[in-house]
């Protein structure tokens, strides 16, 4: 029986490699695969080792953030442990203003459906919604594997 959801797991957080972390993606992710690359990724484990989420923070997606001084949590996937999310939310956000970035250039999405729970619990706050659309154009086609409706867009503080 799994009781992953009725009893509480102690979680402790890792650094993780971007394969071992992309292949958990792949696994476990509802509505997107691997990442191209990042600049870290982090995981929490629970007290046997097994790896419970993972988050990967990259450069930004959209061009007008890819700046250099922007940081996108681009993945945040868990197998649905309590607080794994929120934990490696704020994770990211420590990691990330530890390096030199400034919070508000700290970065995600989510979609327009998701609640937030856990960005609000580790404190990040919504901009509100973004437009979404498809990354094809007639001149630089491209296939959308991924949902293209509208998102919100979030900011650590």
């Amino acid at each position: 029986m799994d009781t992953t959801h009725t009893q509480r797991v102690e979680l402790h957080l890792h650094p993780i490699g971007l394969r071992a972390a992309n292949a958990f993606v792949a696994q476990h992710h509802r509505h997107h695969g691997p990442t191209r690359g990042h600049k870290f990724s982090v995981c929490v484990v629970d007290g046997e080792g097994r790896i419970r989420g993972v988050a990967i923070a990259g450069r930004p997606v959209a061009r007008q953030f890819d700046d250099g001084e922007h940081l996108e949590v681009t993945r945040v996937c868990t197998d649905g442990t309590p607080n794994a999310c929120s934990m490696l939310y704020a994770a990211i956000r420590r990691a990330a203003k530890a390096m030199g970035y400034l919070p508000e250039r700290i970065i995600t999405y989510t979609l327009e459906g998701e609640n937030g729970a856990s960005l609000r619990a580790a404190g990040w706050r919504s901009d509100g919604p973004t437009h979404g659309g498809s990354w094809n154009r007639p001149s630089r086609a491209r296939t959308d594997d991924h949902p293209t409706s509208r998102k919100l867009r979030w900011r650590a503080t």
